[in-house]
């Protein structure tokens, strides 16, 4: 975090709506920040606070949102 540049792997839910402030606040204070989610989501959506990478998952959006 001293370097100024972090890469968050975060998890989806309650832990991602913590981590959201957290990195939110972390990029006013000039931190880059990227968050590698995967590209079907419960909750981790895109931000303009930090660069969101994606990476392929065995599950689609379609189906979490009737899922859940």
């Amino acid at each position: 975090a001293k370097g100024g540049k972090l890469l968050v792997v975060p998890q989806d839910g309650s832990h991602w709506l913590s981590m959201h402030v957290v990195l939110e606040k972390l990029q006013e204070r000039g931190h880059e920040i990227v968050a590698v989610i995967p590209e079907a989501t419960l909750l981790m959506k895109s931000s303009q606070s930090f660069t969101i990478k994606t990476y392929p998952v065995p599950y689609t959006q379609e189906f979490l949102d009737r899922f859940y």
